[in-house]
């Protein structure tokens, strides 16, 4: 019995070693397959996504080579379109020999600023003239700022080819000496109303006090006639202005002007006259021509010490002897004419300028990489930081002799001296302290704070904005007021940051009616709203966008910020367009900073809202419709199906648009299409969005 149950389980034994065998034949097979149809399946997407790269290339290269073969004529096109910027130039320049003209035949009495003689003349007659009434010498100064302001106009307004290097020279000279004359002015309407301090004597302090102001300046001015302790501080009612002295001046001979000119005549000279760049209309044949590699580094500039509209010293308070403290040197190597030659840039200098002084903070970073950087951290630097609200002199004066009467005559002792600072701190050992000074400012009205001011102080020596000296600073955003105290009398100014709008929230240009259009820029503090009536690929851009911005609206998009480095995104929405969707523009920079250009274009033949938006990729060189809306999940660069390459942004809107879209910006007027280049390239909504 014994053997024959082995023999059963024996056999059990070889039938379930053969079912695993079969098992695992079959389970090998199975994976042997599985791996032939894997393998054919990879072949086969492989050879399919060969096939569309080798169908898409196919496209590519058809597209390429249409748009190569009508490249010159789409160029031809838009050079025609591109003379109306020759034309509003043109315009300006007869404009401006009108303007002479019509000065010459006024015969007001009034000079030339861009004559010399003229306005050397002027100067000398208001300097030899002895009336130092404060009235007549502020009605003068309105007619000096509007000569300063013209000098101004010239230097930033006049084309290159039209100004020669002796004549901006001659400008900048003449709007320093009519500031330094101007500030001189009014020390000596100070000193002249000093000396008859009795006449605006106050009836309960018997302490002279005085507010005399017109739109361009504000005179507070308080002497301490009585001397008493209890009468140390004061608020000029009419200004809102105050201060709180220490002791020791309160029982001194001393007069507190508080001098707030709305303007700035103290920060150097580049920084009163800065202004958008003046870009010219650029010849049609740079956009057949490719980028170069790597931009020149732009000359340094020429920098000039010098001394400031101070207060006053022991000296004569009579001049504030300034000079720029940076010339007006016009450099045509900053980041002009990327796509040209060395050759071709000095053959076309006066097509595109950009004067060094006039660019944007981020290239005049980009010219100082060669200067020594500032170490001192009290010192402002203003590329940065820009005063807003004018200027407030804060000076400490010596009472002059006040003028007695004697029976019927008015007697006063004339010092040769003129007007004078009281010295405080007074000049004692240098461990001694002194109470610092503290003073209130009611700002004005008109000027919008969009955060806390930095108030920084001039430093005659340094020529330079500085935040040491001033301490325990409030700022009463609904009073509109801010009080600080400082160690010494001071010339004030609140700061703000000149990037803190940056970048825009978003924008928008579109046409409201015939040669006209809104410009509306969202910021993080505020929306504005601007009313148009009568490095390249951002000129271009621009250039471009103006030539059709009486028929099409542009616009922010999102994908701006998702672009990528060396990428800017654009939308434009066509009534014949149908979907959103967006565009990007390529631009080279010697920062190497991530400048992002975006816009959108809408035909837009009625003054209402945008609904519909198409985005579309330029580089100056090539325009081309995206396949992406501004809903699309993800950032592509996908061309739209069933379009094409174009040469300009012009040619490719003109694809989609109707013909009246067309017709209105074949007849633009030249002009409008000149306002609105300038204006985008003043607020640069293309790099600050």
């Amino acid at each position: 019995m014994g053997p024959k149950k082995k023999k059963k389980s024996s056999g059990k034994k070889k039938v379930i070693k053969a079912e695993q065998l079969r098992l695992q034949k079959e389970e090998e097979e199975r994976r042997l397959k599985e791996e032939e149809e894997a393998q054919f399946q990879a072949q086969q997407e492989e050879a399919s996504r060969l096939e569309k790269e080798r169908i898409e290339q196919e496209q590519m290269e058809k597209l390429e080579a249409k748009d190569q073969e009508r490249r010159e004529s789409e160029l031809a096109e838009l050079h025609s379109l591109e003379q109306k910027f020759l034309s509003a130039q043109q315009w300006k320049t007869d404009y401006r020999a009108y303007g002479k003209w019509e000065h010459y035949l006024s015969c007001d009495g009034s000079p030339d600023p861009a004559v010399l003689q003229e306005i050397n003349t002027f100067m000398s007659l208001w300097r030899d003239d002895q009336n130092e009434d404060v009235q007549l010498v502020m009605e003068k100064g309105e007619q000096v700022l509007n000569l300063i302001e013209k000098l101004q106009l010239l230097l930033l307004d006049t084309p290159p080819s039209e100004i020669t290097e002796k004549e901006t020279v001659q400008y900048q000279e003449s709007i320093l000496e009519l500031q330094n004359l101007l500030h001189q002015k009014y020390n000596g309407a100070t000193e002249h109303l000093l000396k008859t301090a009795n006449m605006y004597e106050d009836s309960e302090t018997g302490n002279m006090q005085a507010v005399i102001k017109d739109k361009n300046v504000t005179f507070c001015i308080w002497a301490n006639l009585k001397k008493k302790v209890r009468l140390k501080n004061h608020v000029f009612c009419d200004a809102q202005h105050g201060f709180d002295l220490p002791k020791s001046l309160a029982m001194s001979s001393v007069a507190v002007r508080i001098l707030h000119t709305h303007y700035d005549h103290v920060s150097p000279l580049w920084l009163q006259c800065q202004s958008v760049p003046r870009l010219e209309v650029l010849d049609s044949k740079e956009l057949t021509q490719h980028s170069k590699d790597n931009i020149e580094e732009p000359e340094e500039e020429e920098k000039k010490a010098g001394e400031e509209p101070s207060m006053p010293t022991e000296e004569e308070m009579c001049s504030d002897g300034r000079k720029t403290a940076v010339s007006f040197k016009e450099n045509s190597n900053s980041i002009a004419d990327i796509n040209e030659t060395e050759e071709e840039i000095e053959k076309k200098s006066e097509i595109l300028d950009l004067p060094s002084q006039v660019q944007h903070p981020l290239t005049q970073e980009g010219m100082d990489e060669k200067e020594e950087a500032i170490t001192d951290e009290n010192i402002v630097d203003l590329q940065q930081f820009v005063p807003v609200g004018g200027v407030y002199h804060i000076d400490a004066l010596q009472l002059p002799p006040q003028v007695k009467q004697i029976k019927d005559w008015s007697m006063v002792e004339v010092l040769d001296v003129g007007l004078q600072a009281y010295p405080y701190p007074p000049e004692e050992a240098e461990d001694a302290t002194h109470p610092p000074i503290q003073i209130t400012l009611r700002l004005s009205d008109n000027v919008m704070y969009f955060e806390d001011p930095v108030i920084a102080r001039w430093d005659p020596a340094g020529q330079q904005w500085r935040t040491d000296g001033i301490s325990n600073i409030t700022y009463e955003r609904q009073a509109k007021s801010i009080t600080f105290e400082m160690r010494a009398f001071y010339t004030i100014a609140l700061l703000q940051d000149a990037h803190l709008n940056m970048p825009y929230q978003a924008w928008e240009l579109r046409p409201t009616g015939m040669d006209e259009a809104l410009l509306i820029v969202t910021t993080v503090f505020a929306t504005i709203q601007i009313q148009i009536k009568a490095p390249l690929a951002e000129v271009r851009a621009y250039q471009q966008m103006a030539l059709v911005a009486s028929a099409f609206a542009f616009a922010w998009s999102k994908w701006n910020l998702e672009a990528g480095q060396e990428q800017v995104v654009f939308k434009e929405s066509g009534a014949t367009a149908g979907v959103a969707k967006p565009c990007i523009l390529q631009r080279q920079t010697r920062w190497k900073i991530l400048v992002l250009i975006q816009y959108l274009v809408s035909e837009h033949l009625k003054a209402d809202s945008v609904k519909d938006w198409s985005l579309y990729m330029f580089n100056g060189q090539k325009a081309q419709k995206l396949k992406i809306t501004e809903t699309s999940e993800a950032f592509s660069e996908e061309l739209e199906e069933d379009s094409e390459f174009h040469s300009t942004l012009y040619h490719m809107l003109k694809d989609f648009a109707s013909k009246e879209a067309i017709d209105k910006v074949e007849t633009a007027n030249f002009l409008f299409i000149d306002v609105v280049y300038q204006l985008l390239l003043a607020t640069r909504v293309l790099t600050y969005s």
